[in-house]
């Protein structure tokens, strides 16, 4: 089932990219706020298995305001960050650029389903809470199993559905609290409100490492964190 920002009809893509548009000048702030800062540490679980293995180029898709970009380019020798957002992107090159880092990570506008980048281009791929907003999920890991080199590594990191007590507090949280603060600092009432409904609509766990196989990836493995609040996933071309 595809969820959309603001309308059941007209384009995916064209609702997200006016979703982000809107939220990015708070959108770090929030993401620190709502997840108490441990979306942090998520991002530096990717970083620690990166690092078992040489990377010289990366793609970070999905890339928002290079949070995770300029993390992996403490590893990487070059990252691109890709998104469909311009006014994610804009906020990301300002970080870029106070990192120090304009050299090695390079920021473009492009999405998921399409990437503008040759065949084998990438050593691996990154995705951080980006592929339940693909307008073409399959589509758009085929592109990163077609971008990655062969033996590359993939890393797609996102919310799940915490069980038990974590998650019957974690909905509540995610379905009550957040959208009322997120429409207070953000001023867009359907942005933090279908966050929660596309958790709720992305095929998690299994599934979602079978969609990773279809697309022609193996080695698929998943770990999910924080008491299955949120899971990394990798494969490799």
């Amino acid at each position: 089932m595809s969820v959309k920002p603001y309308s059941p009809d007209g384009s995916k893509r064209e609702q997200v990219e006016r979703m982000f548009d809107a939220i990015a000048p708070r959108y770090d702030l929030l993401n620190r706020l709502f997840s108490l800062g441990v979306d942090r540490a998520w991002r530096r679980r990717v970083l620690r298995i990166l690092r078992r293995e040489p990377v010289d180029r990366l793609l970070d898709l999905a890339t928002g305001t290079a949070d995770l970009a300029l993390l992996c380019a403490r590893h990487a020798r070059s990252v691109v960050g890709a998104d469909i957002s311009e006014g994610m992107l804009s906020h990301g090159r300002t970080k870029v650029d106070r990192a120090g880092l304009a050299d090695r990570v390079e920021l473009v506008r492009a999405a998921s389903e399409s990437l503008p980048f040759p065949d084998g281009h990438f050593d691996a791929v990154t995705v951080a809470f980006g592929v339940r907003n693909f307008d073409d999920l399959d589509r758009g890991l085929r592109e990163m199993k077609r971008v990655l080199r062969p033996g590359g590594r993939v890393f797609v990191l996102e919310f799940s559905k915490a069980r038990g007590l974590m998650g019957a507090l974690f909905r509540l949280y995610f379905h009550r609290v957040m959208p009322m603060v997120g429409r207070w600092v953000s001023g867009d009432s359907s942005a933090y409100t279908y966050l929660p409904r596309s958790v709720e609509a992305f095929p998690e766990g299994p599934v979602f490492e079978q969609r990773l196989r279809a697309s022609g990836f193996s080695a698929v493995t998943s770990d999910r964190l924080s008491g299955g609040i949120a899971t990394l996933y990798t494969a490799r071309s």
